[in-house]
């Protein structure tokens, strides 16, 4: 035994002593992670997943990459979380980044920390992440019953006593709810958890997207469509004050913007569009220049290329598809020589250089958020193991619960070490050893 990787060890269970399962409701990273770890510690483990096959949101992440985590150290990462970070630290001290690689190594999976810390398999594949957790369950002899909805909760004198599926009831020692948020819901997500929340008496702090692209107002960001730009800096304003910053890349689209740093800073925006509030960004195209060297650049490519018109001139500075909104922007005619510029109109383009400014007016629906803020109350929730404060034997692991972080692994890690606190917790309760 001792050459068997620690994941794969089988539980130690007395056959002679029958227990009701410890139920599992969804199959996701959380509740695959809570799954193993419930089996591991001697539970009889089910897990109940509505869809035909387990893990279809794990398999998306990262643009299909799967970013599983962030090599951040702890205070920073909880930073990420901002207002919900406070309630993960439990979690995060019983089961963080080493831990997690270190399950992954065992599993076999080889791993590579890119920019910013950011953690994903070497393969650059999703499916493969989730085809070990899959293959880990088999090993400890945990059923994923697809297929299968959830539609009631069963609670007898505050105690979760089982389930209803269709007309089907099924007994359970122990129950983890990890059915994710209400963000992309062809995978599953369609906000089943926050219905048997309530039905437990949680409250549900309201949903909203988070991690989403935004809807800016005039026609700049279409005319751009599709065009992609990297190393910029963006500056939040919201009624007209400094409310945050992100450096890194940005996308244009049909209705705004999106990319990385647009979804880094979408969180604040939500909450400020929520309260009515004005929302602006700025754009650093030339983030590496201040004022005095942009300045100097420019009076250099209008002197070297005077005779040429602006429109060629500044195809050296911007992608082809900004020109047009540039010119128009600093109020210079396209077809202009560039010798023929005045220090003012100078001074405007610069200007638009470092603050191409676009007011946000919305967001994309939910659905095409890829985290959901909100979801229950961690109030109602128990941060040392993850159960409810209102019905015993009931545990949260994921997204259901209101936590969310900006883009960068640390949702994904929130998830595994929820999900790792509450299966190791409700092992415990399952067979009555608390």
């Amino acid at each position: 035994m001792e050459n068997i990787p620690t994941p794969y060890l089988p539980p130690q269970r007395d056959n002679n002593h029958k227990t009701l399962p410890l139920i599992v409701v969804g199959g996701g990273a959380a509740g695959l992670m809570a799954a193993g770890q419930a089996a591991l510690h001697g539970a009889q483990v089910v897990v109940l997943e509505k869809m035909r096959r387990p893990g279809r949101k794990l398999c998306i992440t990262g643009k299909g990459r799967c970013n599983l985590t962030n090599v951040a150290p702890l205070p920073e990462f909880l930073d990420h979380f901002g207002a919900t970070g406070p309630f993960l630290r439990q979690a995060f001290h019983r089961f963080f980044t080493p831990e997690l690689l270190d399950f992954f190594t065992e599993l076999g999976l080889k791993t590579v920390t890119e920019r910013g810390g950011r953690v994903f398999p070497v393969s650059g594949k999703a499916p493969e992440v989730l085809a070990m957790m899959e293959g880990w369950l088999r090993h400890l002899g945990v059923p994923i019953q697809t297929d299968t909805r959830v539609d009631e909760l069963c609670i007898d004198q505050d105690r979760i006593i089982g389930v209803g599926c269709k007309k089907e009831r099924i007994p359970c020692s122990a129950l983890i709810v990890a059915t994710g948020g209400a963000s992309y819901p062809l995978t599953g997500s369609t906000g089943d958890g926050y219905r048997l929340a309530v039905q437990a008496g949680h409250r549900i702090v309201p949903i909203r997207p988070a991690l989403v692209p935004l809807i800016t107002a005039g026609s700049e960001a279409s005319r751009m469509e599709g065009l992609q730009l990297r190393n910029i800096q963006v500056r939040l304003f919201i009624n007209g004050k400094k409310r945050g910053e992100a450096f890194g890349e940005l996308g244009f689209t049909a209705f705004g913007l999106g990319g990385p740093v647009i979804l880094t800073l979408s969180g604040i925006i939500v909450e400020a569009l929520l309260q009515k509030n004005e929302v602006n960004l700025l754009i650093d195209l030339k983030p590496a220049l201040d004022d005095k060297k942009l300045d100097a650049r420019l009076v250099r490519d209008l002197e070297q290329r005077r005779l040429e018109s602006m429109e060629s001139v500044l195809r050296g500075l911007m992608p082809r598809e900004m020109v047009p909104v540039a010119l128009e922007a600093a109020q210079i005619e396209a077809k202009r020589p560039a010798g023929t510029i005045r220090g003012d109109e100078r001074k405007r383009l610069r200007h638009w250089l470092k603050n191409f400014r676009l007011q946000v007016v919305g967001h994309r629906p939910l659905e095409e958020a890829i985290v959901t803020a909100g979801g229950v109350d961690t109030k109602e929730v128990h941060p040392k193991t993850m159960e409810s404060r209102l019905v015993a034997g009931l545990f949260f692991a994921g997204e259901i619960l209101d936590i969310q972080a900006d883009t960068g692994g640390y949702n994904l890690q929130a998830a595994f070490s929820t999900g790792w606190l509450a299966g190791r917790s409700a092992a415990t309760a399952a067979l009555g050893e608390h």
